[in-house]
């Protein structure tokens, strides 16, 4: 049975939210914003839950604030809520058979996109100012372009977890999703380090294989964008990204990234038997078959898409692709009517994922009266670079 919380109209509040605000400093450059939390990170005083009421249950409060939530306090961002996400973050969709599926204010009726689905679904009923989610394998990417959203997975390690719970590390960032350019580009102020690689964008690389892995009236609406923003953007040069097929690059994350959780997840819902919702089930079974010798081969994957990945965005240079392969699903899609949007979804995200690299998703176009994203994978180092891109690119948005 689902359980819904008061004055959470859409459905995006965990049961066990904040009843007042928690105010931050005051003074700095959020100050004034309002901002809700994912349900993976350390809020003083207050239980994490991973998307799961078992977890919750058995959780201990935590003693201090994660340190990404408290720089954005310092920052002086109230946090006035924490959001649902998937289960143990291993979706893409945005249901969560316990607390429900949050709805997508942009596109009624469809998935809001996982696993920060309740984080995004918030920022796009305008519930708050900005909310923070989480990246592993297309968590912040995915449920902004169905919601209609900046969103940004940042370079891999530039934005601190401490304090937020693992799904799997070589993979895990922290991102976040505002409706509003400059305050996007502000957060990034406050949540990235300082290791940024500074680089005037002087070369657009069009991903002509990510764009074949979508939809093609999405694949249109984002070309048309592209080509109305040429002024203010490199000239175009076109690239495969992946000459020998992305389908191996989005097998091996898949196989790495199961074989993290089975580190990090696995033996908790093991151990207290976990009830888990419809498909979480079945990948942790997956998690739980996974071998050395597969792990091995997708290791040797990776590093050589990272070479190439590395090689191929050097500092001044941006790849274009689509954020996700089609609009948002409807929320009755039956399981099997997913399958287009599980297998091309996971090819076009695995790409940042392997390699590391930071990839901006700005609210570009609609289809069918539906979202949908236009991303810019960036050097590494190179966040700041894709933010200021985002304000640049702002009157050619749709928000």
């Amino acid at each position: 049975m689902t359980t819904r919380i008061p004055n959470d109209p859409i459905g995006c509040l965990v049961p066990h939210n904040i009843t007042e605000p928690i105010k931050g400093s005051g003074q700095g450059p959020l100050a004034g914003k309002t901002l809700i939390i994912k349900d993976l990170y350390d809020i003083a005083g207050r239980k994490t839950g991973n998307g799961n009421p078992e977890f919750y249950k058995v959780s201990e409060p935590a003693t201090r604030n994660a340190a990404t939530v408290q720089n954005l306090l310092d920052a002086g961002a109230d946090i006035v809520g924490i959001a649902i996400c998937d289960e143990f973050f291993y979706s893409l969709t945005g249901a969560n058979a316990h607390y429900g599926t949050p709805r997508n204010a942009r596109a009624p009726g469809r998935m809001p996109g996982g696993s920060s689905s309740g984080s995004a679904a918030a920022v796009a009923a305008e519930l708050c100012d900005i909310a923070l989610g989480s990246d592993t394998g297309g968590s912040v990417r995915i449920p902004a372009s169905f919601c209609g959203l900046y969103g940004l997975r940042p370079t891999h390690g530039r934005v601190d977890l401490t304090g937020g719970r693992a799904m799997a590390p070589s993979y895990d960032t922290a991102g976040w999703f505002t409706n509003d350019a400059e305050l996007f580009k502000t957060v990034g102020g406050v949540a990235l380090d300082s290791q940024s690689v500074t680089g005037a964008i002087d070369r657009l690389l069009i991903a002509e294989d990510c764009f074949a892995q979508a939809d093609p009236a999405v694949a249109v609406a984002l070309r048309a964008v592209v080509d109305a923003a040429a002024d203010l953007l490199p000239p175009a040069e076109t690239v495969t990204v992946a000459p020998d097929g992305l389908a191996s690059w989005s097998d091996a994350f898949r196989v790495i990234q199961a074989s993290e959780v089975k580190l990090t997840n696995l033996p908790f819902v093991e151990e207290h038997d976990a009830d888990l919702g419809p498909g979480i089930k079945d990948r942790f079974a997956m998690v739980a078959a996974m071998t050395d010798e597969e792990t091995a081969a997708a290791q040797a994957v990776r590093e050589t898409v990272r070479a190439h990945m590395h090689a191929l965005v050097p500092p001044g240079t941006i790849i274009c692709l689509p954020t996700a392969p089609v609009i948002a699903p409807k929320t009755d899609t039956p399981p099997d009517g997913l399958e287009f949007f599980r297998t091309n979804t996971l090819a076009l995200t695995c790409i940042s994922g392997h390699s590391g690299l930071p990839q901006l998703t700005v609210p570009a176009a609609e289809v069918d009266g539906c979202p949908v994203g236009l991303s810019f994978i960036g050097w590494a180092g190179g966040d700041e670079a894709l933010l200021d891109l985002a304000v640049k690119l702002a009157p050619f948005c749709t928000r």
